[in-house]
């Protein structure tokens, strides 16, 4: 099994590195929305919604993405899609504390808009508007990988006290700490590489990393909502799309605005 893990996020993640730091913007917007659009139809199932109506839900989905990228839609776009992402990870921060209680499919299905397309839309404008934007839309990235991998590395060994076991009862407190240790690593190595303050971009992924925990949470709720173990069985050894861009959809809007509270736009 873990084997079988290792082989698939070495696979996937060496696709995706060659995918932003090779291609142009739109392809980037194209092939990340691919992957995305998997994520929404794995949303819908968690909202236990089929057939037609699964459909509609991908379309839906779909329409608000290519809404954001109309032409025009710019730095005021992204600065309106980063505040409502904030916004609503503070909100699922506080209904994650209030579970366990039934959470209606339509509750769960309008959660995934609100979780999936604002990640989506500010790793492209990252990768688009930035100098640096393949390497910052990269960097956001690794950063969360490392807190992943540190999260399991660590708390598959060590991990005792529970972060929510009413939500998810494989995470420790102990799982949070050695990912975000990973994770400074990462972004200090970043921070050098590219050229940043390093106390600043550390604090920015610290950050980012922070909140990667409370979008993997929030997906592990919707899951546990619904019976389910994993949001799918695409990928071998992880499940579905849902648990491998979880914790990127929550961390994405932060690391972005970070970064420009931070006045970094090189």
């Amino acid at each position: 099994m873990l084997r079988t893990r290792i082989v698939t996020a070495l696979l996937l993640g060496s696709a995706i590195t060659a995918v932003i730091l090779w291609l142009p913007t739109w392809a980037v917007a194209a092939i990340v929305g691919v992957f995305w659009l998997g994520g929404a139809w794995e949303w819908a199932g968690l909202a236990r919604w089929h057939g037609a109506l699964r459909l509609a839900y991908l379309v839906g989905v779909l329409s608000l993405m290519l809404l954001l990228m109309w032409p025009g839609f710019g730095d005021g776009a992204a600065a309106w899609v980063i505040a409502v992402a904030a916004l609503w990870w503070a909100l699922a921060l506080i209904w994650i504390q209030t579970y366990p209680r039934s959470i209606p499919s339509v509750l769960v299905a309008a959660a995934g808009p609100l979780s999936l397309v604002p990640a989506w839309f500010v790793l492209v404008w990252l990768h688009g508007t930035y100098a640096l934007g393949p390497a910052l839309a990269l960097s956001v990235l690794v950063i969360i990988w490392a807190a992943d991998v540190g999260a399991y590395l660590v708390g598959r060994s060590i991990g005792r006290v529970k972060l929510a076991p009413s939500v998810s009862p494989g995470k420790t407190w102990e799982g949070v700490i050695g990912g975000m240790l990973l994770a400074t690593l990462a972004s200090a190595a970043a921070a050098l590489l590219l050229g940043f303050p390093l106390g600043t971009f550390v604090a920015i992924g610290l950050a980012a990393a922070m909140v990667s925990v409370v979008g993997d949470l929030t997906v592990s709720m919707f899951k546990r909502n619904a019976g389910f173990k994993d949001s799918g069985r695409l990928l071998p050894g992880h499940g579905g799309i849902l648990d491998r861009i979880d914790s990127l959809a929550a961390a994405i809007p932060i690391f972005a605005l970070g970064l420009t509270v931070a006045g970094i736009r090189s």
